[in-house]
């Protein structure tokens, strides 16, 4: 559909959504930018939206008169079912995202990542193993820069590799030519309402795909398996626990890549040893960017020289900083208690965990275990710091480990976990819930543990008060 000329409402003012009002007034249409934000709140966007030219409908009633634009977009993470977007709905108005319409208007083959955890990862390891291919690659979606402003200039022979969360497939029509499903578990209860809800988004990554497109799946998750009788396109595997006939698995402490044809055919990538990145989750998340670099043909020297140098991206078990002995790790990415698990299973030494946050509504109970399991001591912080306190307590039983410590801030917790670490601990940063009850984004959160760790490791901070349960 072309826009110009026409009434659009663009609902939340997040980075996705001012690169496509951007687009839109390009194209002529006549924007109406809305948010539960002031115009003091929104600060400087305000002024840039209103050198666009952009109307604006701020506060509380910002969803007041939907039903009388000639579209809307959403911004990801937004309930569907409010009121005011239903009433539209019924009035016919079309409601779609910037996702959608980027999907509409890509020239360009795309390779769709979801999953609960491991998208940046995975979504980042295919753009370098296609790069380094010779293709023309573009990586975005729900990383880096918003590329609907670049849709209209991606010519077709290029390839792009998007991240795409549970909020953004939400809405979408269309599915990527290459889907990749990481895994599945609880996450953005709090939106979605229910798990069912929540798998059914996911699923729209490959429910309009076409029979001669593929869907890439992990066979060692149940609920991805699962989702191989539903797929209307090609399926391939990967797998660290077994082989798989069409994919990517582990054997001998070997990555090994695999092709059903007339003839079964292996290739040998690297050996697991030789991969750099930390933890089980992460060498699923290799195998799933071999696996789609198998399939648009790359060489397994191609992908041997990506995957052995790749050392992970930012927020995600990053290495901050040794100091005293003391390693410490930012994980501020893992922003649900199955993504802190895998946090805390990728370590043997003894861990110092920095853990809480935002309510998401997601159950607590096996990443209590699991902190028993692997802690020493965990420092909570936030919203769900008490209700972490009441998980790790029954987990704990009788036993006195992990101790655990309430504080205020991050700030505080850092601090604590800097003064109770010894040599050869680990103090890691892996929160298990979001960011928004102290800080905009996990990103955020992040950059301040980089900032205190390098303040702390540089000079001793005096005492402050603590609660030890």
């Amino acid at each position: 559909m072309n826009w110009s000329g026409k009434h659009v409402s663009v609902v939340g003012l997040g980075k996705s959504n001012l690169a496509l009002i951007r687009y839109l007034v390009r194209e002529g249409a006549i924007v109406t930018a809305r948010d539960r934000k002031t115009q003091e709140e929104l600060g400087p966007v305000y002024d840039q939206l209103s050198a666009l030219g952009v109307d604006f409908r701020l506060g509380r009633d910002y969803l007041k008169g939907l039903r009388f634009a000639d579209g809307v977009f959403l911004t990801p993470g937004m309930p569907k079912d409010l009121p005011e977007i239903l009433d539209a709905r019924r009035a016919g108005v079309p409601i779609s995202t910037e996702t959608n319409l980027f999907f509409e208007r890509c020239a360009a083959p795309i390779i769709g990542v979801t999953g609960s955890s491991g998208k940046t990862t995975t979504t980042t390891l295919i753009g370098a193993i296609l790069e380094a291919t010779g293709h023309k690659v573009y990586v975005g979606g729900n990383i880096g820069r918003p590329l609907i402003e670049l849709v209209d200039t991606i010519e077709k022979n290029a390839v792009v590799v998007l991240e795409l969360s549970s909020f953004q497939l939400e809405l979408v029509e269309a599915s990527p030519q290459v889907a990749v499903v990481t895994n599945i578990s609880p996450n953005h209860l709090d939106i979605h309402r229910t798990m069912e809800a929540y798998v059914s988004a996911k699923e729209r990554i490959y429910q309009f795909q076409r029979p001669q497109e593929a869907v890439i799946l992990n066979r060692d998750d149940p609920a991805t398996r699962a989702m191989a009788a539903k797929a209307p396109s090609r399926v391939f595997w990967f797998s660290r626990r077994g082989e798989v006939d069409n994919g990517a698995f582990i054997c001998d402490g070997r990555v090994i890549l695999s092709r059903r044809g007339e003839d079964r055919s292996l290739i040998d990538v690297c050996a697991v040893a030789d991969i750099r990145l930390r933890g089980e989750h992460n060498l699923e998340n290799v195998l799933a960017a071999c696996a789609v670099g198998y399939l648009l043909g790359a060489t397994a020297g191609t992908m041997r020289e990506v995957v052995t140098s790749f050392t992970g991206v930012a927020h995600r078990l990053e290495l901050v900083r040794e100091a005293g002995g003391v390693r410490y790790y930012n994980d501020s990415i893992a922003t649900s208690p199955a993504r802190a698990i895998a946090g805390l299973r990728s370590f043997d030494e003894p861990v110092l965990l920095i853990a809480g946050g935002y309510d998401k509504q997601l159950p607590l109970d096996e990443f209590a275990e699991v902190v028993v399991e692997k802690a020493k001591a965990v420092f909570l912080i936030g919203q769900t710091a008490r209700k972490i306190q009441e998980a790790i307590l029954k987990a704990r039983g009788e036993r006195d480990r992990p101790r655990i410590v309430l504080c205020e801030s991050l700030d505080e917790a850092v601090r604590e976990a800097h003064r109770a670490a010894s040599p050869g601990d680990v103090v890691l940063l892996s929160p298990a819930c979001a960011s928004y009850d102290m800080f905009q984004n996990f990103e955020q959160r992040g950059e301040r543990f980089r900032k205190l760790v390098h303040m702390l490791t540089e000079e001793e901070v005096p005492k402050i008060s603590r609660v030890d349960v």
